[in-house]
């Protein structure tokens, strides 16, 4: 119940602000195409006051420098994803292309492309919205790209919705550390990871497509970050197919782990809920979740939960599909130190396994609703660590 309330808030917060009108005093700062383009743009992001809009005019922009929003109630809108671009191949200043720290900014309708590092990123602020945005490394899949797309950290009340992401190195849609976060709509492709939901609260993460990425949707917690126990996340209504793209995260970065032809993965979290989604031609696993410490002897820091809790998975639809002739068992790359495993099932697919370890006097507090969810054609194989890390303490067939 504090789940939705938490939810009805934020998507009431969203309908106010993206309905809102400008008041008589609001100033719009146009920008149009030319040599003095970035300037402009980055003095209107200066000069605006709360409430004010920028127009940025159909075009493409050359962006060299790192652009900055201070200003609370910001507006920023241009004529179309694929109209508006800013285009930052050459860039020479920043460490990200665009970053917001004004609170209930609003931007839409225009693209970012080639980014030295992150592509566009939020941190510490309340209400921030990305509508109808693309982000793209335009060279495809290269460990070179900037880590994050869209980027929103340390934040409350987030909204991307109409969002496109292509080619991000780490996560194409990402939302770290912030609460009351509603993720639909969208589309990501290319990327390591397509949408990742990192130590947050309560997110709603529904009618997106993840494709041709190493790993559709990532639900997970981390260590030793300031927020910690990421809980009540519902992902339904999704499509997560074909991401079979090898994985192409730099050396070191925690989603480098994540097998290519990853459906879903959810890890240390507590009430995930995971419905009423399409999960097909995921070459590894179609939903993979499981615990953080990978030993029995693994010492468990208070801060984050060891195991996955209160994870339900029903009604979603996942179809097997054509094993490629070289697939071999043991050639299943390891995540998090644990070798995956089936069960008499030859080298077929996994379609719904964990991973990992819980300690003795944690029981794991999850269920599968299989029997509703639908697999086509093969059985439901639900597989849970033991302690030692290799041998299945419970397998169910559905």
């Amino acid at each position: 119940m504090i789940f939705r309330e938490n939810l009805k808030r934020a998507a009431l917060v969203w309908t106010v602000v993206i309905g809102h009108s400008t008041t008589l005093m609001a100033e719009v700062f146009e920008i149009f195409p030319g040599d003095n383009a970035e300037e402009a743009l980055q003095e209107s992001m200066i000069l605006a006051s709360p409430g004010d809009e920028i127009v940025i005019a159909e075009g493409i922009y050359s962006i060299k420098n790192q652009l900055s929003l201070a200003v609370d109630d910001l507006t920023i809108t241009g004529a179309g994803m694929d109209k508006t671009i800013l285009n930052f191949a050459s860039q020479i200043g920043g460490s990200e292309g665009f970053l917001v720290t004004g609170n209930g900014a609003i931007l839409r309708d225009f693209a970012i492309e080639d980014t030295k590092g992150d592509a566009i990123k939020s941190k510490g602020v309340d209400g921030i919205g990305f509508v109808r945005m693309r982000v793209e490394w335009t060279g495809g899949p290269d460990v070179n790209n900037g880590a994050y797309g869209f980027y929103p950290v340390s934040s409350r009340n987030v909204l991307l919705d109409g969002v496109v992401a292509i080619g991000a190195s780490d996560a194409g849609i990402y939302v770290g550390q912030s609460t009351n976060i509603i993720a639909r709509n969208s589309q990501a492709a290319f990327n390591v990871a397509g949408l990742e939901i990192e130590n947050c609260h309560f997110a709603d993460v529904y009618n997106n497509v993840l494709t041709d990425n190493t790993g559709g949707i990532l639900v997970f917690d981390l260590p030793d970050i300031p927020q910690q126990g990421g809980h009540h996340v519902r992902v339904f209504n999704n499509r997560s197919f074909a991401n079979n793209t090898t994985n192409f995260a730099p050396e070191g970065n925690i989603v480098g782990l994540v097998p290519a032809g990853t459906g879903v993965l959810i890890m240390a979290n507590s009430d995930v809920e995971v419905f009423d989604n399409v999960i097909e031609n995921n070459q590894t696993v179609g939903i993979l979740f499981g615990s953080y410490i990978k030993r029995r002897k693994t010492k468990i820091t208070t801060n984050i939960p060891a195991a996955f809790t209160f994870t339900t998975i029903h009604l979603n639809k996942m179809v097997k599909i054509q094993i490629p002739e070289n697939l071999e068992v043991s050639s299943m790359p390891r995540l998090a130190g644990q070798l995956l495993t089936s069960s008499g099932t030859g080298c077929c697919p996994y379609q719904i396994t964990s991973f990992g370890v819980r300690p003795r006097k944690m029981p794991i507090r999850s269920t599968i609703t299989h029997m509703r969810t639908t697999i086509a054609p093969m059985q439901t194989q639900i597989l849970l660590g033991g302690l030692d890390g290799r041998s299945p303490i419970g397998s169910v067939g559905g």
